[in-house]
């Protein structure tokens, strides 16, 4: 059985280019990064590479990169690390942030918990499109707001925030708000220069751009004050103590330099016509079906449907045994039998939220592949439907 992979927004494979950049930090080129001899110091040249060029690809400082062992790390260094630090320095002061009801669980969960700790946290609801409102945004802020969290492109639903906007209202405000977004989805497809963005922090993920899993990033911009979630060597400029992972953060650099190459950027264009062909050719060939988040305002590679009477995880496993892979959502929280949260914001009701299908497309997927997935889903759909005796 033919085994097609139609979930790129779950994890991506490494790049061959990205296995043969790292494959002599495994073998001869082992040393420990903070070692002096020459074992070491090849280890931390390779560091020092790959740094500056996740700095290029940013247009930032190599100082500003701190690598992570994951975005789901850089994201709470970001947020906990930023509160937490003013906390410490200034104790009775009240803090605020914003952030969205759509927002990855590496976001909303460090939220929560330093709601429970006296931060007041706003989560600004979406249209049902799946954009937040930078009016809303400028509405929320108040003398207290210390930190503004949006997600640049949703893993989920693939909607891009306008996230330069944001930055443009946040750095007119008199006091000093810091911005952080979570770019892990936007990373292949879309503008990540920082002074573009107007960002303060911003989250990477390698395994998501056809690097290995187990390293992550974050920008801070130069005298953006964070406190450690991690004690015990001081590397990464104090702040992510631990052996580095040179093998990982190699691949990192490896796979940050190739999806910049022009190629790639012809790729996406052809991403892009296979997404469109999906939606219109499902939206054609199966009634009630829905496209959840914004046509306009979406990722290339991403689509996200909803189908009346089919359970979504159903969809999922009958789709894997034609030799399909999709997803119902996000692949962090997939064993969670909760409706997402991402589709319930855009208005779905709980069951309309379980019926979710993402389909997500990568630099390998072809015209072929998409055809046979054209060919199986709408017969998957119908089985399904008779099954749970849903009535057109």
């Amino acid at each position: 059985m033919a085994k097609i992979y139609l979930d790129y927004a779950a994890t991506t494979p490494v790049d061959p280019k990205v296995l043969r950049a790292m494959l002599p930090y495994l073998k001869k080129d082992f040393g420990n990064p903070s070692s002096i001899h020459g074992f070491g110091q090849r280890a931390l040249g390779a560091i020092d590479d790959a740094r500056k060029k996740v700095a290029d690809f940013l247009g930032c400082s190599p100082q500003e990169i701190v690598f992570t062992g994951s975005a789901t790390e850089a994201d709470n260094l970001a947020i906990q690390g930023l509160i937490e630090n003013q906390k410490s320095n200034l104790k009775n002061q009240k803090l605020h942030i914003i952030t969205t009801q759509i927002e990855h669980h590496a976001v909303l969960e460090p939220c929560q918990i330093l709601e429970k700790k006296g931060v007041r946290v706003t989560y600004l609801p979406v249209d049902r499109e799946g954009l937040v409102k930078v009016s809303d945004i400028e509405k929320a802020l108040g003398p207290d707001t210390l930190l503004v969290s949006v997600m640049y492109a949703n893993n989920e639903i693939g909607t891009v925030q306008p996230i330069a906007e944001i930055g443009k209202v946040l750095k007119s405000q008199k006091n000093k708000i810091y911005f952080h977004t979570d770019a892990v989805q936007a990373a292949n497809y879309l503008e990540c220069n920082v002074e573009k963005l107007g960002v303060d922090l911003l989250s990477l993920s390698a395994h998501k751009i056809y690097g290995p899993k187990g390293v992550g990033a974050l920008y801070v911009r130069k005298g953006t004050p964070l406190r450690p979630l991690i004690f015990g060597g001081g590397h990464e400029n104090g702040l992510r103590s631990g052996t580095e992972n040179v093998t990982g953060i190699v691949g990192f650099g490896a796979a940050v330099e190739e999806i910049q190459n022009p190629k790639i950027k012809i790729q996406n264009i052809k991403i892009r016509q296979l997404r469109d062909r999906i939606i219109k050719k499902v939206l054609k060939l199966i009634s009630e079906a829905r496209l959840n988040g914004s046509l306009a305002q979406r990722l290339p590679n991403n689509i996200n449907f909803s189908f009346k009477g089919a359970e979504g995880e159903a969809i999922v496993i009958a789709l894997d045994q034609k030799g399909i892979a999709t997803s119902t959502g996000s692949a962090c929280s997939s064993k969670s039998l909760e409706p997402s949260h991402v589709l319930l914001a855009l208005g779905l009701s709980d069951i309309e939220a379980h019926t979710s299908l993402r389909v997500s497309l990568g630099r390998y997927t072809t015209e072929k592949e998409v055809e046979t997935f054209l060919k199986v889903l709408p017969s998957v759909v119908k089985r399904l439907r008779e099954i749970s005796g849903y009535k057109l």
